[in-house]
C-alpha cells in the first residue's frame, strides 16, 4: 500500500496553507475536513493537546474511507507562558494575543498523525519552533488586526502572509510555523507509505 495519484493521501483539514506545503513536495491529495472540535480538556499541557487534536482529525476521516488508505491528520498550538493560544474569537481577541507577543518568544507546536485505514499502520510526530516578535505598538497591532488576517490563525498571526512584517526570528523549521512541518513530515511518508518526494509514486 502507498500513495500515487490512484490512492491519494487524504488531508484530514481544510487549511490551505497544509494543502499548499504538501503540494511542494508532489504528494498527491485528495480534502476531506474532519469535524474534530478543537476543546482543550481540563489540565491538559500544549503538546498533549496538540497531538490528541491531531490523532482525532485523522481518525475522524479515517472512520469513513475503505481499508488501504493513508490518512494525515494536524495541529498546530501556539503557546506562551504555558498557555495556549487558540484562534481569537474576535478583533478585539486577536489585538490582545498579538500585544502579549511583542516583543518575546513562544512556542509553535505542530502534531501530525498520519495512518492507514485496515491494517495498523501509524506514525506521529511532533514539531517544535521558537519565534521571536518584534515589539508591537499599538497603531500596528491595530493596523494588522484590520487586515483580517489574524482571525482564523492560532495566536492571531500568520507568519506566511503579513505577519512577516512582525517576526524578528525563527528557530526551527519555519514550515512548522506555518503549520504543516514539511521535512519531517516527508520522513514520515516516506517511512510509512514508501513515498517517494516530487514523483508521488512508490518508492
Amino acid at each position: 500500500m502507498f500513495v500515487s495519484r490512484e490512492t491519494p493521501l487524504v488531508l484530514a483539514s481544510a487549511s490551505p496553507r497544509r494543502r499548499e506545503l504538501l503540494s511542494l513536495a508532489g504528494v498527491p491529495l485528495e480534502v476531506r475536513e474532519s469535524r474534530v472540535e478543537e476543546v482543550i480538556a481540563p489540565g491538559e499541557d500544549a503538546e498533549n493537546f496538540t497531538r490528541r487534536v491531531a490523532r482525532r482529525k485523522a481518525e475522524d476521516v479515517a472512520a469513513s474511507l475503505p481499508p488501504g488508505r493513508f490518512v494525515l491528520g494536524a495541529d498546530t498550538t501556539v503557546v506562551l507562558d504555558g498557555e495556549i493560544l487558540q484562534k481569537p474569537r474576535d478583533a478585539a481577541d486577536a489585538a490582545r494575543m498579538l500585544s502579549r507577543l511583542s516583543g518575546r518568544t513562544h512556542r509553535v507546536l505542530t502534531a501530525v498523525t498520519v495512518l492507514c485505514t485496515g491494517p495498523a499502520a501509524r506514525e506521529e510526530i511532533l514539531e517544535s519552533s521558537e519565534v521571536t516578535f518584534r515589539e508591537l505598538d499599538p497603531a500596528l497591532v491595530e493596523g494588522y488586526v484590520r487586515t483580517g488576517e489574524p482571525l482564523d490563525k492560532a495566536g492571531a498571526y500568520g507568519v506566511q502572509g503579513r505577519a512577516a512584517l512582525l517576526v524578528r526570528s525563527i528557530r526551527g523549521s519555519y514550515t512548522n510555523v506555518v503549520g504543516l512541518p514539511l521535512c519531517e513530515t516527508i520522513l514520515l511518508l516516506e517511512r510509512l507509505c514508501a513515498f517517494r518526494a516530487f514523483e508521488g509514486s512508490p518508492a
